[in-house]
């Protein structure tokens, strides 16, 4: 979900009659979704976890990935929704690297994804 969200976000831009408005509103709706399922996703995982023994590197991986998305949620996501409402009413927002550190914890996310498929499927 992550590397397809991640595909689709500047896509979207480039498709026909696609303003920056509307495709900063598609945006807010696709991430609020993609974030209640990586929450959803995470606890179901948790429950397992909590369920069974895992590997340690398994645990602090599954511990990073849920730090790194509630980062997202709590400190960056308002704020790009915010921006995303100044440009939305016509507005410009101030000069801020909010969306650069969501990009790279995304990039983190996916790498600490794969890390952990390797370390579940490597006993």
């Amino acid at each position: 979900m992550v590397v397809a969200i991640s595909i689709e976000a500047p896509l979207k831009f480039r498709a026909p009659g696609i303003t920056l408005p509307l495709g900063l509103g598609i945006g807010r709706l696709v991430f609020r979704a993609l974030n209640a399922s990586e929450i959803v996703l995470a606890a179901a995982t948790a429950i397992t976890f909590a369920l069974a023994p895992r590997p340690l590197a398994a645990t602090v991986l599954l511990i990073a990935l849920a730090v790194t998305l509630a980062v997202q949620v709590v400190l960056l996501r308002p704020r790009l929704e915010a921006r995303a409402a100044i440009v939305i009413a016509g507005g410009t927002p101030p000069a801020a690297r909010t969306h650069l550190a969501y990009i790279a914890l995304e990039g983190a996310k996916v790498l600490m994804l794969i890390s952990l498929a390797i370390v579940l499927l490597n006993p």
